[in-house]
């Protein structure tokens, strides 16, 4: 049990350290040291955004509608103290 552990918390630590190369650790500008870390890992590109372009498509009716008004109306025409 012991040894699952310590593989568990060796492979968690090591992700870590790998993460960041060593040329930009050892760099002592600020700026310079930022620009190798984007470098690094540069800005991932954002999907666009799917546009509904058919029009011969109808717009979307739900099925449940008509039967909830109806049983809306059902329960309305109760009578309650009769």
């Amino acid at each position: 049990m012991k040894t699952v552990a310590a593989v568990l918390a060796l492979c968690t630590f090591a992700s870590g350290a790998l993460a960041a190369g060593q040329e930009c650790r050892s760099i002592e500008s600020t700026s310079a040291r930022l620009a190798c870390y984007d470098a690094a890992s540069p800005p991932k590109r954002e999907k666009p955004k799917a546009l509904e372009r058919d029009a011969s498509r109808p717009e979307y009716k739900d099925p449940f509608l008509a039967e909830e008004a109806r049983t809306a109306a059902k329960l309305k025409n109760i009578c309650r103290g009769c």
